[in-house]
């Protein structure tokens, strides 16, 4: 907590509308300073304008937003902030904008060089130093921005869509530098619709569509709490040797084969005991595997989102991704 005993960000009945749509509706939201929260939602479920409110670039039409017990802007040179919309200058030296954007929030000349070569070392970008700008691929450039945010080493790293455009390379290079971040006690909030990066970097997820919140929870009680009650089996022999053996064991309701011919998976009864059916499963049939039926965050998200009204609609003019 700060000074003024409140999380990093809190977000607190928050409005925003545009036109006749809501854009973020009635949103609760707190980032507790060292976390590492995301705010996830389909295209269009207000990510993006959720942020912008949090930056302080627009202003909700309702609510109460403080960052660090104030405003963001009182703040700026606590906060580091990738924005969706990516850009750089595109005819400045990368050590040159660096270092400009370094100055800008307040770090000293002396040193600043050697800061920015660091961290170009850092994100896999040597000897780009001298290069333009617009030499580079966006990919390149998009790690330049994302550099640009977290130079003066902020309190709060804020990154909106950061693995957006990134091939697999260097998506990995920037996940790896964000679990960096948070280990040496940055807070961090970031929105995304990828969920495979969302599950693998954040400690807690909030996930938005057509601007409400429909779910705040640690990530891996997510996952718990959506997995599907099945025991999945792979088999030394064919599957259709043992489907009825394993379909007739205590606390199964069904045995389905599936593709491979190897593995099936045994749907549980409401007060079966898994782990007992788990091993009634290896002490009946030579098994390569047993383990239980494990949801991902996407099949989560798929889940919640439809169950929430469908996909959201499209985003008014880009405001309400």
């Amino acid at each position: 907590m700060n000074a003024h005993g409140e999380p990093a960000v809190l977000l607190q009945g928050v409005r925003k509308r545009f036109g006749s749509v809501d854009a973020v509706s009635n949103l609760d939201l707190s980032v507790g300073e060292g976390s590492l929260v995301g705010l996830l939602g389909p295209n269009g479920a207000g990510k993006s304008t959720a942020i912008r409110m949090i930056m302080s670039l627009i202003r909700a039409d309702s609510g109460s937003i403080r960052v660090f017990g104030g405003d963001a802007l009182d703040m700026k040179d606590r906060i580091g902030y990738l924005p969706e919309e990516r850009g750089v200058y595109r005819r400045m030296r990368v050590g040159e904008f660096l270092e400009f954007m370094g100055r800008l929030k307040g770090l000293p000349r002396e040193g600043l060089k050697s800061r920015v070569e660091q961290w170009l070392e850092r994100v896999e970008l040597p000897g780009v130093i001298r290069a333009r700008c617009q030499e580079l691929s966006k990919g390149m450039q998009q790690k330049v921005q994302f550099l640009a945010a977290v130079l003066h080493e902020p309190d709060l790293i804020v990154l909106d869509e950061p693995f957006s455009g990134l091939d697999p390379v260097n998506a990995r290079v920037l996940i790896a530098t964000v679990k960096e971040l948070h280990q040496s006690g940055r807070t961090i909030f970031l929105s995304t619709h990828q969920m495979a990066q969302a599950e693998q970097l954040c400690e807690r997820v909030v996930l938005i569509n057509r601007g409400e919140k429909i779910l705040d929870a640690q990530t891996r009680e997510v996952i718990e709490r959506y997995s599907a009650r099945a025991v999945i089996v792979e088999l030394v022999e064919r599957a259709s040797t043992a489907i009825g053996s394993l379909g007739s064991i205590d606390g199964v309701d069904s045995a389905t084969e599936q593709e491979d011919g190897r593995t099936i998976s045994l749907a549980l009864t409401d007060s079966a005991d898994a782990r007992q059916v788990m091993a009634t499963a290896l002490a009946a049939i030579p098994c390569r595997r047993v383990e239980l039926s494990r949801a991902s965050l996407d099949e989560v998200f798929v889940r919640l989102v439809t169950e929430h009204g469908g996909h959201s609609r499209q985003p008014l003019q880009g405001a309400t991704r």
